[in-house]
């Protein structure tokens, strides 16, 4: 009878294990080769799947790649002194984040290291990166809305707490402005902000922050930075880390929390070059097939909690870059097919001076109106048809042929709503500013106002409310709800501030 080798093996293998796990071994592995931010390891045979892993030189790798005869592992770092032969110990716990208040208007690594300077970061808790998104029965429906401030938005695209909206448009048409403004608006709100930086410049994400703590939204946010030139584990690890620190506060503290990927174009190239140095098969835009699982099982993870769990939430807000405004590439339209609706920015807008150049034709909410108060959903409800008639008559203006009364109004109409729906960077407003803003353009008091006059009349006509009348504005703030008796005092009010505009002499 001849003797089986791989039986032999396998039984001394066997024994090891069992005499390593009783005596509690450390199990040590060796690096086979290394270059490119990418380790292979011999003999951690029971290395589990995203563990930390350990090197004699301090550097630490995550394991993704288990095979038969090693492990591949990505590099935190850029490995200078790991080398063909340096030892390697398993940690036994997948990848880890500190997590909890300590964070809060911090400057962090996605390992939640300080970049600010602001001395160390001291938390008890952490929390692993990756985790299975909560289920059906967890959650319930998303019905409160989350005020962004930007007055396009929040009346014709609402976002409630739980939802996941995207963010897509080319580069430069102000996709982290939108959400820059958005996280401006929580600092009062209750709301706390993560803002998570994948693959940005380091002089973009330190401008960010200059920003948040101008306006004072820093104190409670938490800026994830993996810049351009961090290694691509990093920015792989960034949006992961990130959300374990937001379900901190959603899943222990039960509280709100908004969270911005900026963006995830950059994070699934970071996979992508973590997956082909890994050698994983390549399939469309040698992106790994994976690559939808990549991001579903981040964006699972914004919910809103049922009551029995407390009920607290985690928004999410993912940025996707287009090129030439070509939604139906590889990942936007993964990325539109997992989340609740977008915002997509024109480009065309943007340079003609709409801003925030929200094109309402190609966006949506899949929330709707369950997101809104009553105020704002009795204000915008035809906001939506209007600006659609706007358009399509704008083409047939162009034409030069003579137009009715009927079809001139109209076109007089849809302009001043664009005009009202033009917003100025870092100028949130509250929701009683918004509901007064569109009572103006809706009842067509701007109908005679120039269009360069159109911004001065509507702050001149809430500064008038807030002086005269600041019992209006309170009672659609407390009720979040629009009566008769409301109707009334707006309509009285700008009657009278009507009556008192004088045009600017252009």
């Amino acid at each position: 009878m001849g003797i089986d080798i791989h039986e032999i093996s396998n039984a001394l293998l066997a024994q090891i294990r069992q005499v390593s796990e009783e005596r509690n071994l450390d199990e040590v592995g060796t690096v086979i080769t290394v270059g490119d931010g990418i380790a292979r390891i011999h003999g951690l045979w029971g290395c589990m799947s995203g563990e930390l892993l350990e090197f004699e030189s301090g550097d630490m790798g995550m394991a993704l790649n288990l095979e038969d005869d090693n492990v591949g592992c990505v590099l935190f770092s850029e490995g200078l002194d790991v080398s063909e032969g340096t030892r390697v110990r398993r940690t036994k716990m997948t990848t880890q984040v500190p997590v909890g208040d300590a964070l809060l208007g911090r400057v962090v690594s996605p390992l939640a290291e300080p970049l600010d300077g602001g001395g160390p970061i001291i938390t008890e808790r952490s929390r692993p990166v990756e985790v299975v998104a909560s289920g059906v029965t967890a959650r319930q429906p998303v019905n409160q809305p989350l005020q962004t401030g930007l007055l396009a938005i929040d009346s014709m695209i609402p976002i409630g707490r739980g939802q996941r909206q995207l963010i897509i448009g080319d580069r430069q048409t102000g996709k982290t402005a939108i959400a820059v403004d958005a996280i401006i608006n929580q600092r009062d709100s209750g709301v706390l902000c993560i803002y998570v930086a994948i693959g940005q410049k380091a002089s973009v994400v330190a401008g960010i922050v200059n920003t948040l703590e101008k306006h004072g939204a820093m104190k409670n946010t938490i800026v994830v930075a993996s810049t351009s030139s961090d290694p691509a584990p990093l920015q792989y690890l960034a949006p992961y880390a990130a959300c374990a620190m937001a379900e901190e506060f959603m899943y222990a503290q039960h509280k709100d929390v908004l969270i911005v990927y900026d963006d995830l174009s950059k994070h699934a190239v970071a996979y992508r070059t973590m997956s082909l140095l890994l050698k994983r098969p390549p399939g469309r835009e040698a992106y790994p097939g994976d690559v939808f699982y990549l991001h579903s099982r981040l964006l699972e993870r914004a919910a809103r909690l049922s009551d029995d769990l407390g009920g607290g939430s985690i928004t999410a807000l993912p940025i996707i870059e287009t090129l030439a405004g070509d939604i139906s590439a590889y990942i936007p339209t993964n990325v539109i097919s997992i989340t609740d609706g977008q915002i997509f920015l024109e480009s065309e807008l943007f340079f003609s001076g709409f801003r925030p150049a929200v094109n309402v034709g190609l966006s949506v909410s899949r929330v709707g109106g369950a997101a809104q108060t009553k105020a704002m959903k009795k204000m915008a409800a035809s906001l939506r048809i209007e600006l659609a008639q706007y358009r399509e008559l704008q083409v047939f203006s162009q034409l030069g042929s003579d137009l009715d009364k009927s079809t001139q109004n109209r076109l007089t109409q849809g302009a001043r709503l664009m005009d009202t729906l033009k917003q100025k960077q870092y100028t949130p407003m509250t929701l009683e500013e918004q509901v007064a803003t569109l009572f103006v353009a809706k009842n067509r008091y701007l109908h005679d106002v120039a269009f360069y006059d159109v911004a001065r009349f509507n702050q001149g006509f809430i500064a008038y409310l807030q002086e005269n009348n600041p019992q209006v504005l309170e009672t659609i703030r407390d009720t979040r709800d629009y009566s008769d008796d409301t109707d009334a005092s707006l309509r009285a009010a700008a009657d009278a501030y009507k009556e008192g505009f004088k045009p600017s002499n252009l």
